[in-house]
């Protein structure tokens, strides 16, 4: 398990769960939801904020925001 905020550009992974609670309504209001696949698109040059594509569309992350939320490893069915 990882957060979000340790994945680089390019990488993938799925939505398990939310450190902080205070934000937890926040982000599954916008579609950062367990179970969501979720992309690392784009990282500022100075490393915040992150934009990152989930639910079809996206969205950009402050660090903060992003160390908050764990990601499980993308499972590909296709091996």
């Amino acid at each position: 398990m990882r957060k979000l905020s340790e994945l680089k550009m390019g990488e993938s992974g799925v939505i398990h769960s939310f450190e902080n609670d205070e934000i937890f309504l926040k982000l599954m209001e916008m579609g950062c939801i367990p179970g969501e696949l979720i992309t690392v698109e784009q990282i500022a040059p100075l490393g915040d904020p992150i934009s990152i594509s989930v639910a079809g569309y996206q969205l950009s992350l402050r660090m903060n925001e992003a160390d908050s939320i764990f990601i499980a490893p993308k499972i590909d069915l296709n091996n």
